[in-house]
């Protein structure tokens, strides 16, 4: 049951809180946190929020117009299950203080949006989403960009390239191959206590585990599934699911990312999403067309489709990601749509009970910001279903392997970010519909990636050492 600030304090009380953590997400999808003593936290905390200098957060205001307020969500509040000292934390949503509504950058306030929008619009009344953010954990990562030149370096005691180091207790030799890291049992699975405790402290903070597993990639890539749940709860347990992740293996003394592609030559990390709408207590995705599916949602796959491009730019919102979106590492880089078939972009899981009845993009993965991902995937399938955008038969055939002809056919999703930045810049109509995005967050958005791309295309590679030195 979603909690009153009141139940809040209580619960504040009751556990002899010390301190009270306000988090909130900026653009990049990174948490960021204020803490106050409990003597400094109050009913009022929720009714005028806590100021704060928005100007300091990239993308966000400039200097001349700062102020703003967290105004914290009595239903998202925890006991830190990392703090020394206890103490509570919350999600909040970023306010304007001169009208009191979202902040039309804050990226809660946008998924808020997008579920006031769903609403509005008389199609639907919820929306579901379930993600699958895969993640990586090291024993250390190094790194180093200057004048001097640029290395990366990563030591991972699971990694196939392990087998010949001399290891202090010795080589035990157990341990996943290249691309053979799905799923083999431990001692080759270095990695189930750690996730096991990830898994327990998850549930302690009310997100349902369903499942839990080591990943394709050899060198310590993971899995923890969790339930689905509306919008902008999802987005919330996103959020304490990869701090949950960072922390634990910091407690082991080792590192976890969710960057897409940190390893050249094995899988990459995604974050597959699973979403449905639903109306009335009833799924709307639930037919008798496609693998079960509903006009309405072989229309909403049609939205998608359609947007991907311009999705991809949120979606997919590093460079590194498009590391991962290449042919030949299951990345789906088709824009199709299949039941069984997972070299297809969307694709349908089979279920026995209509009520689970739903799509998963494939293409998204973890650098993504839940709250903005999540919102502009529903839109373009809302767009979909308001327009009748029917996505075309279904593919049957592994899309990796397709004739040169017939591969002509179907469309891919972006290459670039700066591609994916362009598409986004020429599609966005569908994002501003009921005020979900502003034209000015978008272009916010835009300038603030586009700096990603600047750099990286600025920054001398070693792979253009091996290619064009001796030339």
């Amino acid at each position: 049951m979603a909690m009153t600030a009141a139940e809040v304090l209580k619960m504040a009380k009751d556990n002899e809180v010390k301190f009270v953590d306000f988090r909130f997400t900026d653009t990049r999808g990174k948490e960021q946190h204020v803490t106050v003593p409990v003597s400094h936290f109050d009913i009022d905390k929720f009714e005028s929020g806590h100021a704060f200098d928005g100007s300091s957060i990239a993308g966000w205001k400039g200097i001349e117009s700062s102020d703003m307020l967290l105004i914290p969500d009595p239903s998202t509040a925890n006991i830190d299950p990392f703090m020394e000292e206890t103490t509570l934390f919350m999600q909040c949503d970023v306010i304007e203080p001169t009208d009191g509504k979202g902040y039309d950058r804050d990226p809660r306030s946008i998924a808020k949006r997008a579920e006031a929008y769903l609403k509005s619009s008389g199609i639907g009344d919820t929306a579901y989403f379930g993600p699958e953010p895969e993640f990586f954990i090291f024993d250390s990562v190094r790194w180093k960009i200057d004048m001097s030149g640029c290395f990366v370096k990563i030591d991972s005691d699971e990694a196939s390239w392990t087998t010949g180091e001399k290891l202090e207790g010795g080589n035990t030799g157990h341990r996943p191959t290249t691309k053979g890291g799905y799923f083999p049992v431990p001692p080759v699975d270095s990695f189930q206590d750690m996730r096991s405790e990830m898994c327990l402290i998850l549930e302690s903070l009310g997100i349902p585990v369903e499942v839990h597993h080591h990943e394709v990639a050899g060198a310590g890539q993971n899995e923890i599934g969790t339930r689905f749940s509306t919008l902008v709860e999802r987005a919330d347990w996103t959020q304490n699911l990869k701090y949950v992740v960072w922390n634990v293996a910091h407690t082991y003394g080792k590192t976890a990312t969710f960057m897409p592609k940190p390893i050249v030559g094995d899988n990459g990390s995604g974050m597959h999403v699973h979403q449905s709408i639903w109306k009335d207590g009833k799924n709307l995705f639930a037919g008798d067309g496609y693998a079960g599916l509903s006009d309405f949602a072989l229309y909403y796959i049609g939205g998608i489709i359609k947007h991907a491009k311009a999705l991809n730019a949120i979606t997919n919102p590093g460079t590194n990601s498009y590391k991962r979106l290449v042919p030949g590492y299951e990345a789906p880089v088709k824009l199709a749509y299949s039941a069984k078939n997972r070299s297809a972009s969307i694709r349908i899981p089979y279920v026995a009970n209509p009520k689970g009845r739903r799509v998963e993009a494939r293409f998204p993965d973890p650098l993504a910001n839940p709250y903005l991902c999540f919102s502009a995937l529903m839109m373009a399938g809302l767009d979909g279903v308001q327009n009748k955008i029917h996505p075309g038969e279904a593919a049957s055939k592994d899309l990796y392997h397709l004739p040169p002809e017939e591969d002509a056919l179907i469309p891919t999703v972006c290459a670039s970010l700066e591609e994916a930045l362009d598409a986004l810049n020429k599609d966005r109509e569908f994002l501003t519909r009921g005020g979900v995005f502003s034209d000015s967050m978008i272009d916010a958005y835009i300038e603030l990636k586009m700096q990603d791309v600047q750099r990286m295309r600025m920054t001398t590679h070693p792979a253009e050492f091996d290619m064009y030195y001796s030339l």
